[in-house]
């Protein structure tokens, strides 16, 4: 790369952390590509990190010694999370979305650029700090919201199918029991799609009893994984806490009271925001 004035240094630098989330990037390695001192790029970083940090866009973390470097962790303020969920929630809590068993209609949400990526801002702010190596979802509507976090995480998406696909080869299988409806089901994972080990981060669009996610967990003990956490973007609220097969989650919505007579919806915002 050319040499660059520091303003357009700031800028292209800006860029590249923005593009590189959870990416330890050392200062040599900055020092090379803008053709500039050390200690020039620690000044233009230093900028950087304050208006990070002043606007809510994330915070910059410096590693000393040979192998240091910085890496940037994005991160949204509550308040401006809150004010953006409660603008969502009302938009779940139109009568035309409710579906029969309770659910809601949000597949036209999760095909919103703008949306997807304050959720996946959320849920990266929520499990910044669990040094996740992948995200997990079941198709489908979950697939949009994982790629979200994915984005502002840095680590890949792994899909688990309710139905097994020839492209997928050699798959683990397991069956499980829809908390909703106690019915008998099968998901499964490709064998390539996961190292052993791993830290999974599960993402799931709709918790209701929790079945669907307790079956991914169950599937991850198969591949000797750890559970990094859990994240939901609606959680069912009319559900006992007997009934519900998972406790440790966190959500971004919860729907508080469904009246199928007179079509009322209340959507509040999830325990994230307690």
């Amino acid at each position: 790369m050319k040499k660059l004035k520091r303003s357009a240094r700031l800028v292209e630098m800006t860029q590249y952390l923005l593009a590189r989330p959870h990416t330890l990037i050392s200062l040599t390695a900055f020092a090379d590509r803008y053709q500039s001192a050390k200690s020039s790029i620690s000044e233009d970083l230093a900028i950087i990190k304050e208006v990070f940090e002043e606007e809510g866009i994330g915070e910059l973390y410096t590693l000393a010694g040979a192998a240091g470097g910085v890496r940037f962790v994005p991160k949204c303020r509550k308040e401006q999370a809150l004010e953006r969920i409660q603008s969502i929630c009302r938009e779940l809590e139109q009568p035309d979305r409710l579906l029969p068993g309770g659910y809601l209609y949000m597949t036209d949400l999760l095909g919103q650029p703008g949306l997807l990526q304050d959720v996946g801002q959320m849920f990266a702010t929520a499990f910044a700090d669990r040094n996740i190596d992948a995200i997990m979802t079941v198709e489908t509507k979950g697939i949009p919201l994982a790629h979200a976090a994915s984005l502002y995480l840095n680590v890949p998406v792994i899909i688990v199918r309710r139905d097994h696909k020839v492209t997928e080869g050699s798959v683990v299988s397991i069956n499980y029991v829809s908390g909703s409806t106690k019915r008998i089901q099968t998901m499964s994972l490709a064998r390539r799609a996961l190292r052993e080990e791993s830290r999974v981060l599960i993402i799931d669009d709709f918790m209701k009893a929790g079945g669907t996610i307790q079956g991914m967990i169950d599937l991850l003990h198969e591949f000797r994984a750890v559970v990094a956490g859990v994240g939901v973007f609606v959680e069912s609220g009319e559900v006992d806490n007997e009934e519900r097969l998972l406790h440790d989650y966190i959500s971004l919505a919860k729907l508080t009271e469904v009246d199928l007579k007179s079509r009322q919806i209340v959507v509040q915002p999830g325990n994230f925001f307690n």
